[in-house]
């Protein structure tokens, strides 16, 4: 019994030393990458990911998909300080600044250089500019985008619209000329209820609009990134607001919230979008919409063209963004870490991307590659030259949810413009006036 019972001890001391060798086992080396895309994008990305992995097989790269938004990196943000974070995160590029202030980022300047001395000049100069902070960088530039107007053909063409006058080889459209032929497409039903609205151009729950989109269009600078110094309550943007205010009052703001929860309730997946399913004739998207209409919507008749301006015979303008990707603070396998990045947003990644998301690329040499733009995607590529880009300021991510924030107050009737945008001066100039 005795003997036994030993055995027995010699048996859980040996199992007890095999699960902490166990325990121990380092975990095969690895570079993760964080990213909030859904489809397709992400299946882009994935892509991407292959390719990367085919030609270093040495430490293989593994993608994983988590929660987060261009301006919400709170997900990054709680692994970081926990030491969990991964070793490649994809950010929305004008928040790169915020984030390396907030000393989330990682710089890898040195890793980078190492891998190209000449990297600076591989790529187009505001998303450069975007992906640094105080001289330094934190991410590279991944794609790029502008925004248009797309419109449902056979919907204009019931209504006896001219089509002629959405060629963008005649120029813009004034936005009062636009949206006297949103009113011919608007479709209510006996309870007054939108079935059909000819155009959302005010809330970014369901199209590319809002301060940016418009404010650059109405002339507005929002802020002098040289200096730190925020402009929001110049005329400009006040007049942006003001319309949004006097629109959505004429058409009803009860009406398009209505109208919004049916037809663009959250979480609504790509195929369900309100210009898919005919219940908006016309919207503001980006390129990327592209793909979503080949994958999701091949049988609709649609076009493209320039987004409207204030004044007839005014130059289009758009505005453009994109993503980056970087490396968090802490991350297990920096100089790996960067080498993907180098290739994902390098020629190899963004010629992949382009091809396959309709995104443009800010690689330049990529950007040169006409194989990659069909007759759609041109129209965004030719818009680049007249596209502006937001403020490159290290509150970008504060000063973007204070915009949008205010803008839906204002248009829903929750406040007055000026009052808004006074307060977004007032508390945006003192979170910018920490970096002076």
């Amino acid at each position: 019994m005795k003997r036994f019972r030993g055995m027995a001890g010699i048996l859980s001391i040996i199992t007890a030393a095999l699960v902490m060798v166990a325990g121990c086992k380092k975990e095969p080396d690895k570079v993760v990458v964080w990213i909030s895309h859904g489809p397709p994008d992400n299946g882009i990305i994935r892509s991407i990911v292959d390719a990367y992995n085919a030609a270093n097989p040495n430490i293989p790269v593994e993608m994983r998909q988590v929660p987060g938004s261009e301006t919400d990196s709170s997900t990054l943000m709680t692994a970081v300080r926990g030491g969990t974070g991964p070793d490649v995160y994809m950010l929305d590029r004008f928040v790169v600044p915020q984030r390396a202030a907030d000393g989330i980022l990682e710089d890898i300047t040195d890793e980078l250089l190492k891998i190209d001395p000449q990297i600076a000049s591989k790529y187009i100069k505001f998303a450069w500019e975007e992906a640094n902070f105080k001289g330094r960088t934190y991410a590279l530039p991944f794609d790029t985008d502008t925004r248009m107007l797309y419109y449902r053909k056979d919907f204009l063409r019931e209504a006896g619209i001219d089509l002629s006058l959405f060629d963008p080889k005649n120029g813009p459209l004034t936005i009062q000329e636009l949206d006297d032929i949103a009113r011919q497409l608007d479709v209510k039903d006996a309870n007054g209820n939108y079935t059909r609205m000819g155009w959302n151009p005010i809330d970014p729950d369901v199209a590319q609009v809002g301060p940016y989109t418009w404010g650059f269009i109405y002339g507005a600078a929002f802020a002098d990134s040289a200096s730190l110094t925020i402009k929001v309550t110049e005329p400009a943007l006040a007049r942006t607001y003001q319309w949004a205010k006097d629109w959505a009052r004429d058409r009803g703001v009860q009406e398009i919230q209505t109208w919004k929860s049916t037809y663009f309730p959250p979480n609504n997946p790509p195929q369900n979008n309100a210009f898919i399913t005919g219940a908006m004739a016309m919207f503001v998207n980006g390129d990327w919409h592209i793909n979503t209409m080949e994958t999701y919507a091949k049988d609709v008749e649609y076009g493209i063209t320039w987004l409207p301006v204030l004044n007839k015979g005014d130059q289009p303008t758009t505005w453009a963004g994109g993503w980056s990707f970087t490396v968090p603070k802490g991350a297990k396998h920096k100089a790996e870490a960067a080498a993907f990045i180098a290739f994902a947003c390098g020629e190899p990644g963004q010629t992949i991307y382009t091809r396959e998301s309709r995104h443009l690329p800010t690689h330049l040499s990529t950007s040169r590659n006409a194989s990659l733009f069909d007759a759609a995607h041109l129209i965004f590529a030719e818009s680049l030259p007249v596209a502006k880009s937001r403020p490159v300021l290290p509150i970008g991510a504060f000063f973007w949810d204070a915009l949008y924030t205010g803008w839906a107050k204002t248009w829903q009737e929750q406040a007055e413009a000026q009052t808004v945008l006074a307060e977004i001066q007032n508390q945006a100039q003192a979170q910018l006036d920490r970096f002076k």
